[in-house]
């Protein structure tokens, strides 16, 4: 049985790339390899996290071998770490990318690792330039990639971004589904769940809330759509559903609705959503919105997908190539004019319309195939 460690966030540390390391090594468990995740002990010093804990309070339901171990700001547990995979001599080591601040720890621990001249390591690059600039990025992402043997990248943009840094093997393919938070369940069952008007049009804004997710921007168009309503009178103007931490600063965002005088015209979760729940958010909205400043990819995108919600993305980095325009949703310039229009243009088109291409569209999302380009790639490292 091939031997495969995955390197990344993984429980009780929780967050997008949590759940797709977990998914990942799901999918890597059932085509028969033996699997475990090595996880941080450390992430981020506390001053340095910018949402309410780095740590989910749900207890982990899969069945998935995690170790805790790694921490990040400590050059002598990377060492510890380096040498014990080394001597586990895993066949594949597949090691998440996303955070420059990262690539002294990981860095150090597979330079180490691939000592055993056995061990092939490949990178899934969620980001290679973040969105965030620090100083030191440049210097931490060449670090990190230098023992790394090949690239998994999960958009244009990110291939851009890392040929910039490397020639090495890379294959490109899509974020597969995050299938794993349940089944869509009746929009009005969802509703009812979360408290919500059943006789609402809602959109949804989901995920931790960012500046380049151009949560400010969505504002400005509910305040535009509030002014000029949405044509056909069977329609009423649509609640914004905002499900998500804050990973900045709330009070601008705060004073924002406020100047707008659209506070009645939103429904505002504030908190990082449970697992268990996610399903009944997506499930409660008529669509998806996206209104980013900037993107690689976005792991809302497969989760619309899966729960076969169309959706409204920005014409900004990865997202138009992952939702085709006119069929699993639409796509709009990033301001607030264009995003209020294309939301009115999805009301006018209805979410039946959008619902064969979804459905269509979705089956190319598998994690299958990104374990077969896993797979494809350590074919073509040669040890």
């Amino acid at each position: 049985m091939k031997k495969v460690v995955i390197i990344g966030q993984a429980h009780p540390i929780r967050g997008g790339i949590a759940s797709f390391n977990e998914r990942l090594a799901t999918e890597f468990q059932q085509q028969g390899f033996d699997t475990t995740i090595y996880t941080f002990s450390y992430q981020y010093p506390a001053f340095m996290f910018p949402g309410k804990t780095q740590y989910s309070k749900e207890p982990l339901t899969k069945k998935l071998n995690i170790k805790v171990c790694i921490n990040s700001i400590n050059p002598f547990n990377w060492i510890k770490i380096g040498y014990e995979l080394k001597n586990l001599r895993p066949d594949i080591i597949v090691v998440a990318y996303w955070l420059p601040l990262m690539g002294p720890a990981l860095g150090a621990i597979l330079r180490l690792a691939k000592k055993n001249k056995h061990t092939k390591i490949i990178c899934i690059a969620h980001n290679a330039i973040p969105h965030e600039k620090r100083v030191g990025d440049k210097q931490f992402t060449q670090y990190f990639i230098k023992p790394v043997d090949a690239f998994i990248s999960l958009s244009e943009k990110v291939t851009s971004d890392l040929r910039t840094f490397t020639q090495k093997p890379l294959l490109q393919t899509v974020h597969p589904l995050f299938d794993h938070f349940g089944d869509q369940i009746n929009k009005a069952e969802a509703r009812q769940h979360l408290g919500l008007n059943m006789h609402d049009n809602i959109i949804l804004f989901f995920g931790f809330i960012r500046k380049y997710k151009g949560l400010d921007l969505l504002l400005e168009a509910m305040k535009i759509l509030t002014k000029h309503p949405i044509p056909n009178p069977q329609f009423q103007i649509p609640k914004l559903l905002i499900a998500g931490e804050f990973y900045e600063d709330e009070q601008p965002y705060q004073q924002l609705i406020d100047k707008l005088g659209i506070r009645s015209h939103l429904i505002i979760k504030a908190d990082f959503i449970p697992e268990n729940e996610v399903k009944y958010y997506l499930s409660a909205a008529d669509f998806v919105i996206q209104p980013y400043r900037n993107a690689t990819q976005s792991g809302v995108t497969p989760l619309a997908y899966h729960f076969e919600k169309p959706m409204l993305v920005t014409n900004v980095g990865g997202l138009p190539h992952l939702v085709p325009n006119g069929k699993a949703g639409l796509v709009c310039e990033p301001n607030p004019a264009d995003i209020a229009a294309h939301i009115r243009m999805l009301y006018e088109l209805g979410e039946d319309y959008f619902l064969p291409h979804l459905r269509e569209e979705k089956k190319k999302y598998s994690w299958g195939i990104l374990v077969d380009c896993i797979k494809e790639l350590s074919k073509q490292i040669n040890r």
